[in-house]
């Protein structure tokens, strides 16, 4: 894997680079209550990929649907099988100097609230406490039947014990934490039940074509309510959950910065925009606490 801040883009040259830092710091410095919102681009220098490509498309296949994982046990072996390989790379990963930085700007008073996109808590993990996970975290798996809570890792253990042999770690991940195996017999597969009711068990996380908890979506629209601007970092803003926060903030005349590689969903409503790597920029110009 690679280590926290490891592949930081050169492209962009000193002169303007600069300038990025100087616009991101005025951005912050002229706003009391900034509303964030993250996407997987913020993780990808703490070695966790994204989804999308500088256009906003799909870098491989498509992530599992909902429904596919409740209806069909071939799906949730597949699942369960590439998580299994996949979750220790996510374990391994640490905030990186990104997340470090919103953590100051939030110590110091400047966000009305963080919403992320991403599932690995690496924003808890920097030390903030006012997160909203807008699509759950990955290291909590949840009963569909009885609602029993589990730690990942203590499905992990669960995994590994039915499955002697399967364990196959490469740090070639997904934001899920799904992992390619290549030609593998997943009907060999055992999916543990949940230890209670043995119901099935799932990453409490919201997948493709499920839908966020309304409770949480309240908290982060009560938070856009106390906003007088939107910092974007590291989102395409392709999937709606995140894109509605930034489609209000616009009709409501907010000034709102994206800091992002490449196209978002929003870049009409945008009022600003950064090509550029998140984790030099905010680190520049996010002083410390």
């Amino acid at each position: 894997m690679m280590t926290p801040d490891a592949g930081l883009s050169d492209a962009v040259d000193a002169p303007s680079r600069a300038g990025n830092v100087d616009a991101l710091h005025d951005f912050i410095d002229s706003h009391r209550q900034v509303f964030v919102l993250t996407g997987a681009g913020i993780s990808t220098l703490s070695g966790i990929p994204d989804y999308r490509d500088r256009d906003g498309g799909w870098k491989g296949a498509t992530p599992i649907q909902h429904q596919d994982f409740v209806r069909k046990l071939s799906k949730r072996r597949r699942y369960w099988a590439r998580s299994m390989a996949g979750w220790p790379a996510v374990a391994r990963a640490r905030p990186n100097r990104a997340h470090h930085a919103l953590y100051r700007l939030g110590k110091a008073g400047q966000t009305s609230l963080l919403v992320t996109q991403n599932v690995d808590g690496l924003h808890q993990a920097a030390g903030n406490r006012s997160v909203v996970d807008l699509h759950g975290r990955l290291d909590r798996v949840v009963c569909l039947d009885c609602g029993t809570r589990l730690s990942r890792h203590r499905v992990q253990e669960m995994l590994v014990a039915a499955n002697a042999g399967w364990l196959h770690d490469s740090d070639a991940i997904r934001p899920d934490g799904d992992i390619e195996l290549g030609d593998v017999d997943y009907e060999q597969f055992v999916v543990p039940d949940c230890p209670v009711c043995r119901g099935i068990l799932k990453p409490d996380v919201v997948f493709f074509g499920g839908a966020v908890p309304q409770r949480t979506v309240a908290r982060a629209w009560k938070g856009l309510a106390r906003s007088d601007a939107v910092l974007v970092v590291g989102s395409s803003l392709m999937v709606w959950s995140g894109y509605r926060f930034v489609r209000e903030a616009a009709r409501n005349g907010l000034p709102i910065m994206a800091v992002n590689r490449g196209r978002t969903r929003a870049d009409a409503l945008i009022t600003h925009k950064l090509d550029d790597d998140c984790g030099a920029l905010l680190d520049a110009a996010i002083a410390p606490a």
